[in-house]
């Protein structure tokens, strides 16, 4: 019964969708959701040898990425620009989808802004899709699910 649960739960990884500022910009072929990973703080106290205790700090910064093809749009304007100067932050979400193509769970970063553009390798007996990769920095993430 718990596999069957599981397996009816579970979603397929290449059906999600990519919103910046609120707008769909671009199809990706691939997305790296940020790691949400926190300082620690180790305290030793005198006296105790056993263990050591561990304080929660700060969380630790992240990235987004995210890979498409080499095109013109939007979100590649936003790049271009942040060249010139500190860019405008964004909201960026990511929506996991169903079968039915309806939300799942919803990755939020609020305040993300350009970092890293990443050009394609050209090669003249290639025979693949130029692919761009674009790097994000992360203000707060939340998740929701659906």
């Amino acid at each position: 019964m718990a596999e069957k649960q599981m397996r009816g739960t579970a979603n397929a990884a290449f059906r999600f969708v990519v919103s910046v500022g609120g707008e769909r910009l671009a199809a990706f072929t691939e997305c790296t959701l940020p790691t949400i990973e926190w300082e620690i703080e180790q305290v030793k106290e005198g006296g105790l040898n056993i263990f050591v205790h561990q304080l929660p700090g700060q969380r630790k910064p992240s990235t987004l990425q995210l890979k498409n093809g080499v095109g013109q749009g939007a979100l590649l304007d936003w790049y271009i620009k942040s060249m010139d100067g500190p860019p405008p932050r964004k909201t960026v979400t990511i929506s996991l989808l169903n079968a039915e193509k309806e939300p799942v769970i919803t990755w939020r970063l609020n305040d993300a802004f350009p970092t890293k553009w990443q050009g394609t390798q050209l090669k003249a007996d290639a025979r693949t899709v130029a692919v761009q990769t674009l790097e994000l920095a992360c203000g707060e993430v939340t998740v929701s699910y659906e």
